[in-house]
């Protein structure tokens, strides 16, 4: 089975205008999460999905695949959407362009899951840190059952609690890989509008909850941070750097 990982980057953020192209540690972002990405799958394997030139020059002069899409896009899984329609593949693994510690393992658990549950959208999480307050609205966090299944991502902290002495032992946020097949990443393109719950929470994936679209969930490696808002960029360029002492 073929598969692909496919970066959606977007030049006007409105939290970070530019973010793809933030430099850390003199690397553009989205060059730190494409070359992660190629360990899992290969360079040829990977596609950045853009509607900017500035960020397509910079991602073909290092020498990676760029999908033009439109700018009309209303989420990153609508532009992977444009891609599917262009780029025939089995498995179709979304990378977020802001998640430059992605971790290579993770995406092939990613794309291992796909193919044990075809049938169903495949998501990573892991505990928030102690570092992460579960109340930020810019984490997404996410309950499921026990075999693994969603039942609802908020930027709330969820589950809610009524008594403190049931409060969770840990909070769960979403990590954004995600293991779709083409004909889901076609079904979500063509729905051509942002669904209820999804416009309210500004949570894309919750588009196939409420379709019932089955959504499993994978445990990922601790440690994920994302480039949210400029304030992140010093604490990730610090994971970056931590990361590279302990490979040496």
């Amino acid at each position: 089975m073929k598969a692909i990982v496919v970066i959606p980057a977007r030049y006007k953020s409105s939290r970070y205008p530019g973010k793809p192209l933030v430099p850390l540690l003199g690397k553009p972002m989205v060059l730190w999460v494409a070359e992660l990405s190629a360990k899992a799958v290969g360079a040829n394997n990977v596609y950045v999905a853009t509607d900017d030139d500035r960020i397509a020059e910079v991602v073909k002069d290092a020498g990676f695949h760029v999908a033009m899409t439109s700018n009309q896009a209303l989420t990153g899984t609508d532009r992977l959407a444009e891609v599917a329609e262009k780029v025939d593949a089995d498995i179709y693994i979304n990378v977020q362009g802001d998640e430059p510690l992605v971790s290579p393992q993770d995406i092939l658990n990613a794309i291992e899951q796909k193919k044990a549950y075809p049938d169903q959208v495949i998501n990573g999480y892991c505990a928030l840190s102690e570092f992460e307050d579960p109340h930020s609205i810019n984490i997404p966090k996410v309950i499921f059952t026990e075999q693994q299944q969603m039942i609802y991502m908020s930027r709330q902290a969820i589950p809610g609690i009524k008594d403190e002495k049931y409060a969770p032992a840990e909070y769960y946020k979403q990590v954004c890989i995600y293991g779709f097949s083409r004909q889901e990443l076609l079904d979500y393109g063509s729905f051509g509008r942002k669904s209820t719950i999804e416009q309210s929470e500004d949570i894309e994936i919750l588009r196939f909850l409420e379709w019932n679209q089955g959504i499993r969930m994978f445990q990922t490696q601790p440690g994920s941070l994302a480039v949210d808002v400029p304030e992140d960029v010093a604490k990730v360029e610090a994971a970056l750097l931590v990361a590279q002492e302990s490979k040496l």
